[in-house]
């Protein structure tokens, strides 16, 4: 290796290269055959929440056919139409769709008569041929004795004398709880099985980050799987059974979620709407088949999760209801064993500190300091061979006309200095990881979403919005949008500039340009990479730069 910053190159391009896999390495999937018919789920039994204030009033829409009953939690309101018991309208009343704290609270699930319909159904299946309620059920509410319950109980018989009740309890959260129980009132013996699924209609994911998942996801037997709309609409239905796990739809900061409760087996599908482009529909079906005979009643429980993905919430949930695997949800990559300590690790200084980006750089410290011995061996491999520069230069020219020779008599300055040239190979692939961990962090974290940092960054989940090209927002004009560089992204390349002038400079006049052109590069790219990342990255920089100019100075003052 002639210098180090060929290595340098080559580690960058490891980490595009893990980014890449990241996003187009999948699992193979397995395809079964379905039919509608087939779907059913799980609905539980009674929740007591303790929700401060809740109310619940019934709503009619002219325009169309719908009665809902409304709901004012917690952390969330909305309403469900009554007609096939419908959850198709929750908005977060914690979470705002802009930084601004008036603006609109973010809506998770949409009516089916808007354009983007978002709903999540339950319901009945069975082999006998009975009325069982469908999405067109007109379901009547039971009156709640007890309003801070935050408990809404809904009924609906058939014509067979068949009665079909469902208890839908809210939790503090967003988790709800759903206990379906039918009575059996005709003279025949009945064979139920309960259903639950998600449909998300005339929407498409649009990828633009290529190292986050959004879209169709589930684990079954602790066994992940993320499926992109392609994948779905070419195979039509992707099939799998469990024992154990959920099924859902995520976006970058939320998720709609659906699962039985533990222990029951199920039989989850990824289906495409048929005659609907990009639409697609994830359910599941309890495979216990219950026998309901004349004047009995049976009861079971299923779940739906709709809320941010929180991951100290989403872990709360996952021990208590035994949901396996659920914080795969979050979007932790490959270096999860790396990305969820460091997130805890964020989340704690962030509170204590009072402010995201205070604990962006204060972690980006303790990394600095864990990693200090591998990255001091790295740096003095570094700064050894930038000394070496003009002898190994003046040994080029000398024998530019026999590369054997010249080889020979490098070989015999590396020893002679006790220099190991790929000595700082290993701490800084070793290094790779956790900084790509660090990357996914602030990268997937609902925290850092709207969350403040000093001066003009409002939002450190969105890029700097001043630019040079305006000064800084002196001139009254809105550059376009590859323009809009701001002062953080040029502290990161003026960051990155300098560290380079410490590093040894190639022998080659080409590369030299390429490195001459890198800082620059890298300033229009992260010029549009949130704000968070390239405070943690400019901070990083800065913090090698203090510890490599430490110890070229002291290797100067020992040769000297």
């Amino acid at each position: 290796m002639d210098n180090q910053k060929n290595l340098i190159l080559a580690v960058t391009f490891s980490i595009l290269v893990l980014i890449v896999f990241d996003f187009f390495v999948n699992k193979p999937i397995r395809e079964q055959a379905m039919t509608d018919s087939n779907i059913a789920e799980n609905i539980g039994e009674g929740l007591d929440p303790k929700i401060s204030n809740p109310q619940f009033s019934i709503e009619k829409n002219e325009k169309v056919q719908e009665d809902r009953v409304s709901f004012d939690l917690g952390r969330i309101q909305g309403s469900i139409n009554l007609y096939g018991a419908t959850f198709d309208d929750i908005i977060l009343k914690d979470y705002r769709t802009k930084v601004e704290k008036d603006s609109e609270p973010v809506r998770v699930l949409f009516k089916e008569n808007s354009e983007t319909p978002f709903l999540v159904r339950n319901g009945w299946a069975s082999t006998t041929k009975i009325d069982l309620p469908n999405k067109n059920t007109l379901w009547k509410i039971k009156e709640v004795e007890s309003s801070d319950k935050g408990l809404i109980e809904l009924f609906w018989k058939n014509n067979q004398g068949i009665t079909f009740q469902r208890k839908i309890a809210f939790d503090e959260n967003y988790l709800i709880k759903i206990t379906d129980s039918v009575t059996n009132f005709s003279k025949d013996t009945l064979n139920l099985s309960n259903y639950s699924y998600i449909q998300r209609k005339n929407h498409r994911p649009e990828n633009k980050f290529f190292i986050l998942h959004e879209g169709p996801i589930g684990v079954f037997n602790q066994e992940l799987r993320e499926l992109s709309y392609d994948e779905i609409e070419e195979k039509k239905v992707i099939t799998e059974n469990a024992s154990s796990g959920w099924i859902g739809i995520t976006d970058h900061y939320w998720q709609v979620s659906i699962f039985p409760e533990a222990g029951n087996k199920f039989e989850s599908n990824f289906k495409n709407i048929k005659d609907l482009k990009n639409s697609i529909q994830v359910d599941f079906i309890n495979k216990k088949i219950f026998s309901l005979k004349p004047t009995e009643t049976i009861s079971t429980n299923s779940f739906i999760f709709v809320g941010a993905k929180e991951v100290p919430l989403i872990d709360r949930y996952m021990k208590e209801y035994n949901i396996q695997n659920f914080d795969l949800s979050v979007d932790f990559g490959w270096f999860y064993f790396l990305t969820k300590p460091l997130f805890y690790a964020l989340n704690y200084l962030s509170l204590f500190f009072g402010n995201f980006g205070i604990g962006i750089i204060i972690l980006t410290l303790f990394v600095r300091i864990l990693l200090f011995p591998l990255a001091n061996k790295s740096f003095k491999s570094m700064n050894a061979m930038k000394l070496l520069t003009p002898e190994i230069q003046r040994l080029k020219e000398r024998f530019k006309d026999d590369k054997t020779r010249m080889n020979q008599e490098m070989f015999n300055l590396y020893k002679q200095k006790k220099i190991n040239p790929a000595a700082g190979c290993l701490p800084i692939l070793l290094q790779i990881p956790i900084f790509f961990a660090l990357y996914k962090v602030l990268f997937v974290s609902i925290e850092m979403r709207h969350a403040p940092f000093f001066g003009w960054i409002k939002d450190l989940s969105a890029p700097d919005p001043t630019s040079i090209f305006n000064v800084f927002g002196l001139i009254p004009w809105d550059p376009p949008g590859f323009l809009v560089i701001g002062i953080w992204p040029i502290l990161m390349g003026l960051t990155m500039y300098l560290q380079q002038k410490l590093n040894p400079p190639p022998p080659d006049p080409i590369q030299a340009k390429i490195f001459m052109m890198l800082p620059f590069i890298f300033t229009f790219l992260l010029a549009t990479f949130p704000a968070g990342m390239v405070i943690y990255w400019t901070f990083n920089n800065i913090l090698s730069i203090a510890q490599q100019s430490l110890i070229l100075r002291k290797q100067k003052l020992a040769d000297s």
